[in-house]
């Protein structure tokens, strides 16, 4: 990933070339240009490309893209680099956004216009999503660790044997801890303790943990080459910039304007990244705020999408967003263009997960019901099986649900697999049980 280069400044084009700005604006070719640069806010590195395929004068070009958007910026509290602050625009694209999330994700979940997801069964589809947003998010800060393991872990509830298990499972309870205190104010001491959780047995220098990094921690985010991406605020501006932050975060600094909670929420996250407060854990810090200033705003099914799989498929867009509002006078609408398109992604991944889900539960449920030889604790366990894809059942396990005999669980499972139901695996000395064909290609 590499820094884009500096746009040019409006003053000086308005500057150098005043006599040709006003040719331009009269031009129905540029206009036509800066509606489509408007509706994708393409930054300058994009702009200059499009111009020169459309033989078009690029500085030209953008000086009349600054001036569309000078027109309608909404400035915030919060600061970029120095004196500069935050600003940003709403984009057709962004809009068409929030007005999904406002439909779909502050109540119930659907998969068509017809079919309403009934709400016990809503927490039954997509319960393994907090598990999954707590293995993305660490793999994405480097955590190294299968997401096969770190699910295993959490279902069982085991000890992390690895640094990126351990990983994993602060950022398992961080996240539950702020579900359990989505409607308490943001102050720096939650911020603290929120990166304490995120850090904690991690970290070389145990006493980065739980504190704000100081003028002797030389911070900055480099690319694997070395070259400095991020060279964030100086550490003494940190207690102000925190408090800010948290009267933002709490609807104190808003005045008479109105502010979408999830552009508030998107900016929370990316002025802590920007800031980089703490020495280690900025970004994990940063989109479980996110979460938090979501789930207290109502939108409870924030928790179940996959945000950070999905920025760890692609991180280096990750990337991109924070450096295009760096560079273009902190101008964050690129960073909520680059949540709006994550979250589109998040919605429609949900939407075909559940579609797919009540699929295979249909399928099974046909399948079990014409099965004469299954018993009552078989079809309960294979219910479990069509509920969770990546179910690993011991013998123990099934002998505890249904409190029966070693000897009957083991006939229970040993029945399952032989009729293609479920495969055996032994692993030391226990046997798991895992799908088996029957429930991968239901008949």
């Amino acid at each position: 990933m590499r820094k884009p280069p500096l746009p040019p400044q409006l003053s000086e084009i308005m500057r150098s070339r005043s006599h040709e700005v006003p040719a331009a604006m009269e031009g129905g070719s540029y206009w036509e240009i800066v509606r489509q640069v408007d509706q994708r806010y393409s930054p300058w590195s994009k702009v200059r490309y499009l111009a020169r395929a459309e033989g078009l004068d690029p500085e030209l070009l953008w000086a009349l893209v600054k001036l569309s958007r000078n027109s309608s910026y909404r400035f915030l509290p919060l600061r970029g680099a120095g004196d500069t602050y935050l600003k940003f625009n709403l984009p057709a694209t962004i809009q068409r956004e929030l007005m999904h999330i406002d439909q779909q994700l502050a109540g119930r979940v659907t998969v068509d216009d017809q079919h309403v997801i009934r709400e016990g069964d809503q927490e039954r589809f997509i319960v393994n999503a907090l598990r999954e947003e707590a293995i993305a998010s660490s793999m994405l800060e480097g955590a190294a660790t299968t997401r096969r393991d770190a699910k295993e872990m959490l279902r069982r509830g085991r000890k992390p044997r690895t640094h990126g298990e351990r990983m994993v499972l602060n950022n398992y309870l961080a996240i539950s801890h702020i579900r359990e205190h989505r409607n308490v104010e943001l102050t720096p001491e939650f911020l603290l303790d929120i990166q304490s959780m995120l850090t904690t047995g991690t970290l070389e220098n145990v006493d980065e943990c739980g504190r704000l990094r100081t003028p002797d921690d030389k911070i900055s985010v480099v690319d694997p080459y070395g070259q400095v991406l991020h060279t964030p605020p100086d550490a003494a501006e940190l207690p102000e910039r925190l408090n800010t932050l948290c009267e933002f975060a709490n609807h104190r600094s808003d005045g008479d304007q109105f502010i979408h909670p999830v552009i508030r929420a998107c900016i929370l996250h990316f002025q802590i990244g920007f800031d980089h407060p703490f020495c280690d854990g900025n970004g994990r810090t940063a989109r479980a705020v996110f979460y938090w200033s979501m789930l207290r705003e109502g939108y409870w099914l924030f928790e179940y999408l996959p945000i950070s799989r999905l920025i760890y498929s692609g991180p280096s867009k990750y990337g991109m967003a924070y450096l295009y509002t760096e560079t273009d006078e902190f101008d964050v609408t690129y960073f909520l263009s680059y949540k709006a398109w994550i979250i589109a992604m998040a919605r429609e991944q949900l939407r075909e997960h559940i579609s797919r889900k009540q699929q295979k539960m249909a399928h099974a449920r046909q399948q079990f019901g014409a099965d004469g030889r299954l018993n009552h604790r078989q079809r309960e366990l294979l219910r479990r099986f069509a509920r969770h894809d990546a179910l690993v059942v011991t013998i123990q396990d099934h002998q505890g649900w249904h409190n029966v005999a070693y000897g009957t669980a083991r006939s229970d499972l040993s029945q399952l697999a032989e009729w293609g139901y479920l495969v055996k695996a032994q692993v030391g000395n226990r046997f798991d049980y895992m799908r088996g064909s029957k429930l991968e290609h239901p008949a």
